[in-house]
């Protein structure tokens, strides 16, 4: 009996671990820390909330429930990005 070819693979992006200090992303086989004190919108959310994250256009990351988007180049590559959320 021969086994089918396995189809495409349907996670591009995916939360792989939440500890008390960010977490850690995994887009198209690059991980990315985001710590909370540079991303503090996740930090209080519920898990599921973080772990439902959805890659558009292959550039952009999404959080429908936490309203949160991100371009990858961003975690790729901050020091091009100078907005830092500011809680006041």
């Amino acid at each position: 009996m021969k086994s089918k070819t396995h189809g495409p693979d349907t996670s591009a992006v995916e939360v792989t671990h939440i500890n008390a200090h960010g977490l850690w992303l995994c887009v198209a086989d690059t991980e990315y820390f985001l710590p909370y004190e540079s991303y503090p919108w996740f930090k209080d959310a519920r898990i599921r909330d973080v772990l439902d994250v959805r890659l558009l256009h292959d550039r952009h990351l999404h959080w429908p429930a936490l309203d949160v988007d991100l371009e990858i180049n961003s975690l790729k590559d901050p020091q091009k990005y100078p907005l830092v959320y500011n809680p006041r």
